[in-house]
């Protein structure tokens, strides 16, 4: 079940551009961190800084304010730190999707494809219900394969996909790739 509407495409003010900027300068970037090669985006350093995690926050509500969001879907774990709120700004109920038994009641799992391997993710199956409008979030947009195993618990469980936001994108992986006909949104925009 694919959203029928156009890809959203946000036009920023001058002001906005550097309001991104600002946040933009509090993530950290590590070098080699995973392993050798990998410049590894650290957002600690915007979170633990007041005034861009607020800037951060209303940011990220002003993407869909407005539209009719039932449920905000956070992706552990850092998921959870920007969902939680702005499901509470956009009038909405909070849905964590966890990794394997963390949640205490009759759940829907999907496993995906790492680089490295596979994980899967869960969710109650009571937590999505039939045609509930749904904004998925969480801090980083890379290869997509987390955010599309959630779509597809959404989805499976009859909801509709509103879109998925993020913090930081990561251009350069092509993430983006595995949500044609879906309302993408991200902040912070990495090309390399």
């Amino acid at each position: 079940m694919v959203n029928e509407r156009k890809p959203f495409t946000f036009y920023h003010s001058p002001f906005i551009i550097k309001r991104m900027e600002h946040l933009r300068k509090l993530i950290r970037e590590v070098p080699d961190f995973p392993k050798a090669g990998i410049n590894f985006y650290d957002i600690t350093t915007l979170l633990k800084d007041a005034d861009g995690l607020k800037q951060t926050i209303d940011a990220l509500a002003e993407q869909f304010r407005g539209e009719r969001i039932d449920t905000v879907i956070g992706v552990e774990s850092r998921g959870f730190i920007f969902a939680a709120p702005l499901a509470y700004h956009l009038n909405a109920g909070f849905v964590p999707v966890r990794k394997p038994k963390k949640l205490p009641a009759e759940k829907v799992s999907v496993s995906y494809d790492l680089e490295y391997g596979q994980d899967t993710l869960e969710m109650h199956k009571d937590a999505v219900g039939l045609g509930h409008n749904v904004l998925i979030v969480d801090d980083l947009l890379a290869t997509g394969g987390t955010a599309r195993a959630v779509v597809d618990l959404v989805e499976g469980l009859g909801g509709k996909i509103v879109g998925l936001l993020f913090l930081v994108e990561l251009d350069f992986l092509n993430g983006r790739a595995k949500f044609n006909g879906y309302d993408v949104r991200s902040l912070i925009r990495y090309d390399s």
